[in-house]
């Protein structure tokens, strides 16, 4: 048998191994739990019904895990920093590595950017009267200065803590998911001592439109699960467990939304949800009875949103950095933090995005999320089509997590995870009655990212071939462009 050959991949790149295994859990859940739970229950319930909105989201998350047992053997087998790129350099070659990994980047850049306005906005409904000095109006939203230095001030902590090291941002990501359970649990209590049956009626609603409008939001609420691979060197597991992570979090994140659901529709009339907004808020205040209950599911809606933001910045400077170490985007973010181990210039880049993103105002913000969303679902069909391309080119590749046993099984499972990709990408497209309807705006913010990572993409060096060894051939041709 022949020796393995040494890659990039194989190499100590300096990060520091300080996560356990809540830590990595807790990265992946927390990406997931954001502030959608708070604003868009009541939407769920009255578009699909108690029974239909909560077996959407068992459908979506059926659709997440299969797409996450794909990633599950996938970082088992290359458990290092960036993920999707090393994933589909070693199948694909340089040129689609990069632009899944720029897509993907993409997306998540744009929920950190939207996450630094949903905090002034969440800050908005527990203090009415924080907006002082307007600076200006965009797209029909006025921009107070006071509103706006919330976000920015919260950007510039987050990047600084992101900075000090991974083991004191999942400390930070581990306290906020902790109290993300708490309040689910006290949902959980009060609908089983205060809820009463007959409010979840109906059951289900809106026919089968209303089922799968609920269905194409809900994989979207699951984003975050590939933040895991993300951090893999900086997690202190075996690489099997790694992957193990990755489904287990998904499946946390279901239970999540259900009982958020459950408990919602137990509360309050279906009628009586069209009235505000914060249903869930609503709900708790109800059974219990008292307006500070409500505030508690607000400050865990700000929860939601510090743990999807930590773990997404998490994610996308682990990325950026990983591109620029293979010579796909400049240099100068793959610095590593001298001190900290951390990479630092692509925490910093970042980090001024998000800053800066409150002076742009809610309205356009709403744009930029809805640009990353498809950006991220090609990451994952090209992930897919990568496990399918690796089963087949490389079928002694050491897999300490190989799903679907030793037949075909794995072969099923990313088959049917590449044509649910793809279905999700579809519904993006408005071609369907129950396509997203993204704005005019959106879609031209999508195009640009993509662009700019379609010029990385001819700018690399052509001759590289896919394979365990591609990164360190890549590596070496940009070196002697380099010199040239």
């Amino acid at each position: 048998m022949s020796q393995p050959q040494t890659t990039t991949n194989d190499r100590d790149h300096g990060f520091v191994k300080a996560l356990g295994t809540v830590d990595a859990l807790f990265i992946g859940f927390g990406a997931m739990i954001g502030f959608g739970w708070v604003v868009l229950t009541g939407d769920w319930l009255t578009s699909a019904g108690t029974m239909g909105a909560i077996l959407a989201f068992v459908v979506g998350g059926i659709i997440m895990c299969f797409v996450g047992t794909v990633y599950s053997e996938l970082v088992a087998a290359m458990p290092h920093a960036g993920g999707e790129h090393n994933y589909l350099i070693r199948a694909m070659g340089p040129k689609v590595s990069l632009f899944g990994s720029w897509a993907i980047t993409g997306g998540y850049i744009s929920v950190v950017m939207f996450e630094a306005v949903a905090v002034p906005r969440t800050a908005l409904y527990l203090f009415p009267d924080i907006e002082h000095i307007k600076l200006w109006t965009i797209a029909d939203s006025d921009v107070y200065l006071t509103w706006a230095l919330i976000g920015t001030v919260t950007a510039i902590l987050i990047a600084w803590i992101n900075i000090r090291g991974v083991k004191i941002a999942s400390l930070v990501q581990t306290f906020v998911v902790s109290f993300l359970i708490i309040v689910a649990l006290l949902l959980l209590t009060g609908g089983l001592v205060g809820g009463e049956a007959a409010n979840a009626e109906p059951l289900f609603t809106g026919g089968g439109a209303g089922f799968m409008a609920v269905v194409a939001v809900v994989p979207f609420l699951f984003v975050g699960f590939d933040v895991i691979p993300q951090s893999a060197e900086e997690i202190n597991l075996p690489a099997r467990k790694i992957g193990k992570l990755v489904v287990i979090s998904v499946l946390m994140a279901v239970v999540f939304y259900i009982i958020i659901i459950g408990m919602t529709s137990l509360a309050m009339p279906a009628s009586e949800m069209g009235a505000d907004a914060l249903v869930t808020a609503d709900a708790l205040a109800a059974m219990f009875g008292s307006a500070f209950w409500g505030k508690l599911v607000i400050a865990g809606g700000l929860a939601g949103i510090i743990t999807s933001w930590n773990a997404f910045l998490m994610g996308s400077s682990r990325l950026m950095w990983a591109m620029a170490v293979a010579g796909m985007i400049p240099a100068w973010f793959g610095k590593l933090h001298p001190r900290y181990r951390t990479p630092v210039n692509a925490i910093l880049f970042i980090g001024v995005l998000s800053a800066l993103a409150p002076f742009l105002g809610p309205t356009a913000l709403g744009w930029i999320v809805d640009a990353g969303s498809p950006a991220i679902v090609i990451a994952y069909f090209l992930v897919s089509v990568a496990f399918l391309v690796l089963r087949r080119s490389e079928p002694t590749m050491d897999r300490p997590l190989r799903i679907g046993g030793s037949g075909n099984g794995g072969m099923i499972i990313g088959a049917i995870s590449v044509v649910l990709t793809f279905l999700l990408f579809i519904l993006y497209v408005p071609i369907t009655p129950v396509s997203a309807q993204l704005a005019p705006q959106s879609w031209i913010m999508f195009f640009a990212w993509m662009l700019v990572g379609v010029v990385f993409m001819f700018l690399l060096p052509k001759g590289v071939k896919a394979g365990p060894n591609a990164e360190v051939e890549l590596l070496a041709k940009v070196r002697d462009r380099r010199r040239a």
